[in-house]
């Protein structure tokens, strides 16, 4: 079976990032996207980031009507900061029937070089790139293991969503209406 990772602090998983999962089962030749909530990513700083079993849950919470849609905690076990090429070798040694391609933004494209291994993940498992607003132009479009794929652009970020929800705002058709439920039910981002 041929399964995207999208990979990301989800936090928390918002409309974009449904969309873009499901652009990527319904526009390719992926059978299956797997959600990776990843507990720290090397780039970002930790302030602000729910537990990852908040964010796994609410990913769960996000996709659980959809079947080309799936969620993993196979990060958590893992040493941090997690990187991607670590995971990609350990996930392709427990389902060796899988073909892993990594779905990533465009913004993520132009500094993909600074990626561990960014050759062992191109040569190796390949790049589905979805559009991104204000991305730079990359060296990598053009590589024959990246394949760029159009999607819808949306520029909703997490960072407005956890500050609508800090100043009481409605987040309502930004998030799921199940991940609205359990993060004004928790008091997350408050």
């Amino acid at each position: 079976m041929k399964v995207g990772l999208f990979f990301g602090s989800f936090n928390p998983i918002h409309i974009g990032h449904l969309i873009i999962a499901n652009s990527m089962v319904e526009n390719t030749d992926l059978e299956k996207v797997w959600f990776v909530v990843s507990p720290q990513n090397p780039f970002k700083k930790r302030q602000s980031l729910l537990h990852e079993f908040d964010r796994y849950d609410m990913v769960r919470a996000a996709i659980y009507d959809n079947y080309n849609l799936d969620v993993t905690d196979v990060e958590f076990n893992m040493p941090r900061p997690s990187y991607t090429v670590d995971t990609l070798a350990y996930l392709s040694s427990q389902y060796p029937d899988n073909e892993f391609r990594l779905i990533i933004g465009e913004d993520n494209l132009h500094s993909f070089s600074k990626w561990k291994n960014y050759q062992v993940i191109l040569d190796q498992y390949g790049l589905y790139v979805y559009p991104r607003p204000g991305a730079q132009a990359s060296e990598f479009a053009d590589h024959p293991h990246v394949k760029m794929i159009p999607a819808p652009l949306l520029d909703i970020s997490a960072t407005y969503i956890r500050k609508s929800v800090a100043e009481g705002k409605s987040i309502k058709y930004l998030v799921h209406p199940a991940v609205e439920d359990l993060i004004l039910g928790k008091k997350f981002y408050i």
